[in-house]
This record gives C-alpha cells, structure tokens and sequence, in this order.
C-alpha cells in the first residue's frame, strides 16, 4: 500500500516537473520569437509609440505696407519647462537656489517659491514642470543662462517650447484686408492670398514620451531645422489706410448705415492705396466684418 502512495507522489512530481519543463520551454520559446523573429516589429512599435517627430512651425514672412510700415509679423512665443530627473542631484543642489533666484527677478514671483516648486518636482521626479509662460525671445535668451539651466537639456533639465503667434501693430486698420489664414486651406485677405510664399517651411525635432503622455526634446539640436517665410510689400498705405477708415466711420455713424466701404486707388499706376471695411454691430459699433470691396463687387 505504502508503495502505491510513493508511486502516486512519484508520478505526480513527476508531471509537475514535465509540466514546469514545458511551460520553461513554451516561454523561452516566446521571448526567441520576441526578440529575433517578430523582435524587428516590436522594436518599431515602441519608438513610434515613445519617440515621435514633432513639426516646429516655420516663422512666418511679415507684410509691409507700401511706406514701409509693418501691417502683420509674427513673433515667437516660449514655454519654459523643468525636467527634474535630468540634472544630477549634486548639480541640482549646487545651483537651485541660484536658479530660483534668477527667475524670480525676471518672472516676479519669489525666489522662495521657486524653491518650493523645483524642490517638489525634484523629489516626485517631476519630468515636465511649467517653469513659464509666452517668454519673449530676449526673455529665453536670458533663461538659458540662468544657473543648472546653461547646462542644457540633458544636465540642466531646461525644456524649451516654442510658439508663434501673428501680430497686427496697426491694430484693426486694414484687418479684413491684411487677413489670416486657417488651417492651410481657409482664409482671407493678404495672408491667405500669398500663404505659398508667407509661409516658409516647418522644421521638425525628436521628441521622447514620458509619464502622463508628455513629450520632451531628445537633443538641444533640431532634426530640421524651419525655413522662415519670404516678406511681402503691399501697395497699402497706413497712413492712406487711416484716413479712409475714419471717414467712412465718420460717416456712417452719422447715417446709422449698415455697412459700408472705400476703396483708394492711384490711377496712375492701378496700386490700390487704402481699402476700408466696416459693419456695424448690434451694440451699433462698427468694425471689419467682410471684405465689401470683393464680396460687393457687383
């Protein structure tokens, strides 16, 4: 009876031991197949899952008027962020307060709260902390000297975003005319007209994903770097151009018109000098709604 039993326990490791054989077997199996024959895939997979090329959006030409006078121009815009797990604890710890110094004469917070904040991130291995905001281009030129961040990306932890955004510096004088474009297929007016050349062509950057679907520059240096766009001289005239706009608000005001529009043009040479646009609003405010001279021409 006692040898039945062994007999049973016998069997019994040994299909434990076969079993555990096999299943060794099926996953040194799988990891071969993992790594050497579908090991091409995976790999592809993961880097387009974590590493991805990002577009930096070229600068685009400005417009001027025939005077010389800048009607739209575009200016770069930089975000400023923190990757507290880059810089060795030793670099972080030499050159923070320093840091947070720095940024608080430029950005008018205190130096104490920087402290506070990098402190944080550095201990939660924050890897995507917003330092600031809409940084003008001098603004940068003197944060990427401020202590750790002169290290660069890879020492210092200093992540750099860059935005532009267009400007008008006549305000909404010759708005509708000067125009905008959307999307690269919708708009209006100069911008939209002469987008081909405007335009310039984007660059792009290798950027890495980390937590919470945040992506970070792999290098200091651009993959491509952006071509900026061609400017362009209009035939406007602002000084023209704020003339005939506030007659024709002059006098539409005074008749409560619905809309109306000017256009003034040198005959000599067929150079339109000034085109205004006003609709008025239901407050009674009037303001460039449509481009009359084109959509009203006849």
């Amino acid at each position: 009876m006692a040898v039945k039993k062994d007999n049973i326990i016998s069997y019994r490791l040994t299909f434990v031991v076969v079993c555990v054989f096999a299943f060794s077997i099926a996953i040194a199996v799988k990891l071969f197949n993992i790594q050497w024959v579908g090991g091409e895939y995976y790999r592809n997979l993961a880097k387009q899952r974590t590493v991805k090329n990002f577009d930096i959006p070229a600068n685009k030409g400005n417009i001027y008027s025939s005077d010389g006078s800048l009607l739209a121009t575009s200016i770069p815009e930089y975000t400023i962020r923190f990757d507290a797990v880059a810089p060795s604890d030793e670099n972080f710890e030499k050159n923070y307060v320093a840091l947070s110094d720095s940024l608080a004469r430029l950005l008018g917070k205190s130096s104490g709260e920087f402290q506070r904040d990098l402190r944080k991130a550095k201990n939660t291995k924050n890897r995507y902390f917003l330092v600031a905001r809409k940084l003008s281009f001098t603004e940068y030129m003197r944060v990427k000297k401020f202590p750790l961040f002169k290290l660069g990306a890879n020492k210092g932890g200093i992540i750099v975003e860059q935005q532009t955004v267009r400007k008008h510096p006549v305000g909404l004088i010759a708005n509708r005319t000067i125009g905008y474009e959307r999307d690269g297929n919708q708009g209006k007016g100069l911008e939209y007209a002469f987008r081909k050349y405007l335009n310039g062509k984007n660059g792009h950057r290798l950027m890495q994903k980390i937590a919470k679907n945040q992506w970070k520059p792999i290098s200091d240096v651009n993959e491509l770097d952006p071509i900026d766009g061609y400017d362009i001289i209009s035939t406007i005239d602002v000084f023209i151009q704020d003339i005939a706009h506030h007659a024709l608000l002059k006098q539409l005001e005074l008749y409560e018109a619905d809309h109306g529009c000017v256009v003034v043009m040198e005959t000599k040479t067929g150079e339109v000098k000034a085109i205004s646009n006003l609709g008025r609003a239901e407050d009674g405010s009037y303001f460039e709604t449509q481009n009359y001279a084109v959509a009203e021409s006849h």
